[in-house]
């Protein structure tokens, strides 16, 4: 696990020091607005069990009824490509399947959740008080 060094913004292993930051936006199918109540519920709890699984650290979440922001921090060997199918993948397998049938059914009538396209940015520490700010006002 990799603990941050008392007195510093980055985090230490055995032998490297570092501070990954990354801007995620994941954009729903067509922009259909199926991020609400009890699905968007489902959604960000998954995206944190994933990251709480992978050791990475969720600075800010949030979004809209067609979109998901997140900042988050992670480790050199996290891969963003390989997170970004993985939070798409669960999230959308364990939506589709627990409301399928009722509240994704008016919106699909293909299996499909997520567009295919994301955004990720990397943060540094002159951007991330303006990104922290601009998300907790959404």
């Amino acid at each position: 696990m990799y603990k941050r060094k008392k007195n510093q913004p980055y985090y230490t292993n055995r032998h490297s020091c570092f501070l990954l930051q990354y801007h995620l936006v994941l954009v729903t199918k067509d922009r259909k607005p199926i991020l609400f109540g009890p699905i968007k519920d489902l959604v960000y709890q998954t995206i944190q069990t994933i990251c709480d699984e992978k050791g990475l650290v969720i600075l800010e979440m949030d979004g809209e009824a067609d979109y998901v922001h997140l900042l988050l921090e992670a480790d050199p060997f996290t891969c963003v490509g390989e997170l970004v199918n993985v939070i798409k993948t669960k999230t959308s397998r364990f939506a589709r399947k627990q409301y399928g049938d009722t509240l994704l059914k008016p919106y699909y009538e293909k299996p499909l959740f997520w567009s295919n396209s994301y955004l990720v940015t990397s943060v540094s520490e002159n951007s991330l008080t303006n990104i922290k700010t601009y998300l907790q006002n959404q």
